[in-house]
């Protein structure tokens, strides 16, 4: 069974960083992509990044410039760097393993930047 658990959430002033990290329960080397979601009150989910089994990366325009996703395949860990937060970045963020029908997705992980 499939488990990704999240971690690296928290409340941060506008303007700061965060790292949140994503440990798979399986190997990720051939993992045809892993992302991270969010969602924040009242509203849908939503892709925030994604990165493919070729490495080839893929970001919503929100978030263009200031985060980045990347993965360290030996540890089976994504990451989402995430600099130059603004408050409407606040959401519960959430990882997630593969491609329609066959996703996995983690707990999610509150992330809160305040004004």
């Amino acid at each position: 069974q499939v488990q990704l658990v999240e971690s690296g959430g928290g409340l941060v002033q506008a303007g700061g960083s965060l790292r949140l990290s994503c440990a798979a329960s399986v190997t990720i080397f051939k993992i045809s992509a892993m992302g991270w979601y969010r969602q924040a009150p009242g509203k849908q989910r939503e892709l925030v990044a994604t990165i493919v089994v070729g490495g080839s990366t893929n970001y919503a325009d929100s978030v263009k410039g200031r985060f980045t996703i990347s993965r360290d395949i030996p540890k089976n860990t994504v990451y989402l760097q995430m600099n130059s937060l603004k408050p409407e970045d606040t959401a519960v963020y959430y990882c997630s393993l593969g491609t329609p029908p066959y996703v996995y997705w983690g707990q999610g992980t509150q992330v809160t930047v305040s004004s």
